[in-house]
């Protein structure tokens, strides 16, 4: 590929903006000779950079947000992926420590990784560990976390985070199943598979 071909390649992948900075202009009310007043630029390129016939630089991007009162990130927001949506009816489960544990984020890898676990009457979890903090907010139900000599009751709303290198535990308690938000850091969770540890007493 030649030089030429590459630039005009560039040229085709480079986003248009000139509609969002006109729309945007517009609807402020400001002029074309006054956003050239604001940003040293002269009217003729700004109109030929709302038709997209010039490719503005980020500074000149940076200059026009000023003089309009938006940040640079404005103008690209059409380009903006959509959001990674998962639904509560297709959430992925698994039983894990005793618990029914709902995959909330889907299991994309990312730096977190958010899960739902529900906790039967009388359910609790066998002692174990995995990396890193961990974090948990009552949903429903109430809940006895355990590590070492402390043991906390908590109930819906509230929040408990912890060090889960240490050795832990989780027990429901009261009359509701348990429900419980639990963030740890991603990609993978280390729970595996355990059987259910109910106290029927």
């Amino acid at each position: 590929m030649t030089p030429r071909a590459t630039t005009r390649e560039r040229r085709k992948t480079r986003p248009k903006v000139g509609a969002q900075i006109r729309r945007l202009r517009t609807d402020r009310g400001v002029t074309l000779a006054e956003v050239a007043v604001e940003t040293g630029l002269n009217v003729g390129y700004l109109s030929q950079v709302e038709t997209d016939k010039a490719s503005p630089s980020l500074e000149t991007l940076a200059a026009i947000g000023r003089a309009l009162d938006v940040p640079i990130t404005w103008f690209f927001s059409e380009f903006i992926p959509p959001p990674f949506v998962v639904r509560g009816r297709d959430r992925r489960h698994k039983s894990s420590f005793g618990a029914r544990v709902e995959i909330v984020d889907g299991g994309m890898p990312r730096s977190l990784r958010i899960v739902e676990a529900s906790l039967p009457r009388g359910g609790r979890t066998p002692v174990h560990v995995h990396p890193g903090e961990e974090h948990h907010v009552v949903l429903s139900g109430r809940i006895r976390l355990s590590q070492g000599d402390h043991s906390v009751e908590l109930g819906p709303g509230d929040y408990l985070v912890w060090d889960a290198t240490l050795p832990h535990t989780a027990e429901q308690i009261g009359e509701e199943p348990a429900r419980v938000l639990i963030i740890t850091p991603g990609p993978q969770h280390s729970w595996t598979p355990s059987s259910p540890t109910v106290d029927n007493a």
